[in-house]
């Protein structure tokens, strides 16, 4: 309060009035972020990408640049321009073997993974859209631990700070095809808003080696579109709420005229986060996805296998709490609700007469509740965390039917209700040791359901047919981890950790016969690697580098697999990006990833050489806010075998070159 001087009383003069306190501004800050990540997150095998790294990739989409992350993979090397949709599952730790994600991908806290399918919308998830990327390698528990067998990326949408008011590009490349992208972003009251879009279009290149093509043999055309608005608004001092909308349509073509596939959905989420003294984060979101896929048969050129529609719903929501105990301590609680349903519909067809065989009809819904508690404790120079989860499971209301051209029913099954009680944990510590070296060791276990594809779906790579099997049991991970990170300074950085995975009841694709697999739970699959990452920033240039060796073997008694490596899944991967900053957005940048050998099959019979590649990346800025943009996808020509079975091979992305101009930031 302001002091009153005193006055001589002989002056007889009025007491001037006290001023009146100044009125403190109210200030809130909008995030449109999470809860902060634990004090505890180091423990485990956690890689931060940035912004940066992001958005400055040779071809633009969200499987490259998280590529730089040794251990990621999907189930083909191909990218979501030149793969069939349902192959896009997300792995680490080459915990691999089928097309179904095994690592948890978040998009704002939401799960990505298809409902049906369980592969990711990689086509939807535009970088530029986004300001970071956060990767654990290795099972966890927490908010939908569920689904995190073999790790969590944790996408998050970039605010308005960093993206600016408006942006957008505009690329070509030289077959012709296009990216096109752009976005407005304004303060909306307190918070803001963001409505963005991405196009990308394109007759895209042969994926049959020109020695195997014929006359139906068509280039990997793709046109996908995604529009997504954001808005996030303070509910109080401390409290906002985030709502997200997602809409989007990816149209492919592989192989053979007439082999098109559709990948279509809309999404909706809302979060409440508060960053009170009781922090809390709640989340509601729904899904209503689709797919359509048409098989061509590789001998007679014509359909075969109409699989026409595809509707699946994913629903489901949590609710984590964090009270306060104390500066040193930081305890979650928690529990998520995820609700998968859907169902096929397809039309096999004669290949000679082009008459219908059958016509099927398949579903199910799974369902998964989830409660949690996690805790981390800071003791000087220690950092401990335990977790606990358990997992309320159920897979029910399966069939399948079939029926002739005449509506006949060949085949009508309906499959028992299941259900179970699933318990998973993880623990870790971190000791700093000063000088920048800190020691970390993890273990922990995890749990996957099989997806409603896996128990009901069967499908064709002509001429391979893969049947389901709605006997699946759920799959379940135990793991340990040790290593270290040195940074003694902010501009370098180095980890090295050493791990032991071992999925047990895994789901793979086994062979049967030479045209015939079968999705079955095998003993297992065991992982033993070493994963390292280096990172040195000094000012104008910058190296970021990540490698993982992996010795993975399929475990079956008895088996012709047994002791083999899992399909799809290389011993080496790695990769390393060297930059050049000019001025405030300028860059060039050239990667260098490396692929080792790996097998289309489970039988090692069909081998896909390792390749090495080569891309880059130039910005030169025009003016403050334009830029124009070169890029290099592959500049070596390097021939990448994405498919073989039994010689008939597949193609990745050859030589490409973009350019273009970009707007903004």
């Amino acid at each position: 309060m302001t002091a009153i001087c005193a006055v001589d009383a002989a002056a007889q003069e009025e007491e001037p009035a006290e001023a009146d306190p100044p009125v403190e501004e109210r200030v809130i800050l909008v995030t449109g972020t999470g809860l902060p990540p634990s004090p505890a997150s180091p423990a485990y095998d956690t890689l931060e990408l940035d912004r940066e790294q992001l958005v400055s990739t040779g071809s633009g989409r969200i499987e490259d640049a998280l590529s730089s992350v040794a251990g990621f993979q999907q189930f083909r090397r191909s990218d979501s321009r030149s793969s069939n949709p349902s192959a896009q599952g997300a792995t680490l730790r080459s915990l691999g073997g089928n097309a179904t994600s095994r690592a948890l991908v978040l998009l704002d806290g939401v799960p990505m993974a298809d409902p049906f399918f369980g592969f990711i919308p990689f086509s939807a998830i535009a970088p530029e859209r986004l300001s970071n990327v956060v990767v654990t390698r290795g099972g966890g528990s927490g908010p939908f631990g569920a689904g995190a067998l073999a790790g969590t990326i944790e996408l998050n949408s970039a605010d308005l700070e960093m993206l600016g008011s408006y942006g957008g590009h505009l690329y070509l490349n030289d077959r012709g095809e296009t990216e096109t992208a752009a976005h407005l972003a304004g303060s909306l009251g307190e918070g803001f808003g963001v409505v963005s879009g991405r196009w990308d279009r394109g007759n895209g290149f042969f994926t049959t080696p020109e020695a195997q093509r014929v006359d139906a043999s068509a280039r990997a055309e793709y046109d996908s579109w995604s529009v997504q608005a954001r808005g996030v608004a303070p509910v109080s001092d401390t409290i906002e709420l985030q709502a997200r909308g997602l809409v989007y349509d990816d149209r492919r073509t592989l192989r053979f005229e007439g082999a098109d596939s559709s990948s279509s959905g809309q999404d909706a989420s809302l979060r409440l986060v508060g960053r009170g003294e009781w922090q809390f984060d709640a989340l509601a979101y729904v899904q209503a996805r689709n797919f359509t896929n048409i098989v061509v048969s590789s001998s007679q050129f014509v359909a075969v296998l109409d699989q026409r529609n595809t509707p699946s719903t994913g629903l489901g929501g949590k609710f984590e709490i964090r009270p306060p105990t104390g500066a040193n301590n930081v305890l979650r609680l928690g529990i998520d609700y995820r609700r998968s349903e859907g169902e096929l519909y397809e039309t096999a067809i004669s290949a000679f007469t082009g008459a219908v065989n059958e016509r099927r009809n398949a579903g199910g819904t799974n369902s998964d509740l989830g409660i949690f508690i996690e805790d981390d404790l800071v003791l000087g120079q220690l950092t401990l965390t335990a977790g606990a989860r358990i997992d309320r499971y159920t897979i029910r209301d399966g069939f399948y039917t079939a029926r002739n051209a005449a509506g006949v029913v060949l085949l009508d099954e309906t499959y028992p209700n299941r259900a179970g009680w699933a318990d998973s944990f993880r623990g870790g510590a971190l000791f700093d040791a000063g000088g920048g070296l800190k020691l970390r060791t993890a273990a922990y276990t995890g749990l996957r359901l099989p997806t409603l594809n896996e128990l009901y779906r069967p499908f064709v790579v002509f001429p391979v047919t893969t049947n389901a099997n709605a006997a699946l049991a759920n799959e379940r991970l135990e793991g340990i981890e040790a290593g270290f990170d040195f940074s003694p300074s902010d501009a370098v950085s180095f980890s090295v950790i050493a791990f032991d995975n071992r999925v047990k009841e895994a789901i793979a694709n086994v062979t049967l016969d030479a045209v015939t697999r079968e999705r079955q739970n095998i003993d297992g699959i065991h992982a033993r690697g070493v994963e390292a990452n280096a990172g040195l920033d000094f000012g104008l240039i910058r190296f970021d580098g990540s490698i993982a060796y992996t010795d993975a073997e399929a475990k079956q008694a008895g088996a012709s697999f047994d002791g083999n490596r899992p399909s799809q899944t290389p011993a080496w991967v790695g990769g390393a990006t060297l930059s050049y900053r000019i001025g405030d957005t300028g860059r060039v940048a050239a990667t260098v990833r490396h692929i080792g050998k790996q097998f289309e099959d489970d039988l090692e019979s069909d081998l896909l050489p390792a390749v090495t590649t080569l891309d880059a990346y130039v910005q030169l800025p025009l003016s403050r806010d334009l830029s124009f943009v070169m890029r290099g996808e592959n500049l070596t020509d390097e021939e990448i075998v994405t498919r073989n079975q039994g010689g008939s091979i597949d193609l990745g992305t050859p030589r490409t070159i973009w350019f273009g101009v970009k707007l903004g930031r």
